[in-house]
């Protein structure tokens, strides 16, 4: 069992490892031949992140099969079924470390500023499902100088819905409000640059 702060230490070489162009996982595709992880497996960290193709959290963190237990969702948004993973991975592999990882140029994030600014008359409801778990997020910056900015409001909004998925896992469950409550689990935000390959970590 890692505790947190090593867990995020370990994130944070492997980001920057990733950033040299030093990555350790040559043989990354080879890491699951010989059926190495058939007696289960011990993830360190909790990765919550977006579904962007771009930001894979095992290449951005150069870590290997086995590492990272990553959930992931467009928006990095928190709903039950994710609670609930997070929820599973602490308790069964005892993780001390959760990090909702988003990212810029986010396109659930600009979906959501979009629809604010100019709602739609018709959208799936799968799709408003998404939008409606960022709206809270994104509402009060709306009413902000930030929002006259489209590029400065575009990055407060990335990091408020960031911010607000890490409120909504640290409040929106009794399992994991215990856990951080008796300093069995940290929940950290953090949000991956597209356009340098840096990660940025906040605080809680």
């Amino acid at each position: 069992m890692i505790p947190a702060d090593e867990a995020l230490e370990r994130l944070k070489e492997g980001n920057a490892r990733y950033l040299d162009g030093k990555l350790t996982l040559t043989g990354f595709a080879h890491q699951g031949r010989g059926k190495p992880f058939v007696q289960g497996q011990e993830p360190f960290a909790i990765i919550l992140g977006c579904s962007d193709s771009r930001v894979p959290a095992e290449l951005v963190f150069d870590q290997g099969l086995g590492d990272l237990f990553v959930i992931r969702v467009a928006g990095n948004i928190v709903a039950s079924s994710q609670i609930g993973s997070v929820e599973f991975a602490a308790a069964k592999f005892g993780v001390r470390l959760v990090v909702v990882l988003g990212h810029t140029m986010c396109g659930a994030v600009e979906a959501c500023v979009s629809e604010l600014r100019q709602p739609a008359e018709e959208q799936s409801p799968n799709l408003s499902a998404i939008v409606d778990q960022i709206r809270p997020a994104l509402e009060p910056l709306m009413d902000t100088k930030i929002a006259e900015d489209e590029e400065k409001l575009l990055s407060h909004a990335t990091q408020a819905n960031i911010m607000h998925s890490v409120s909504h896992l640290q409040h929106g469950s009794e399992i994991l409000k215990d856990l951080v409550a008796d300093k069995d689990l940290t929940i950290i935000g953090a949000r991956y640059s597209i356009e340098t390959g840096k990660v940025t970590f906040f605080d809680s």
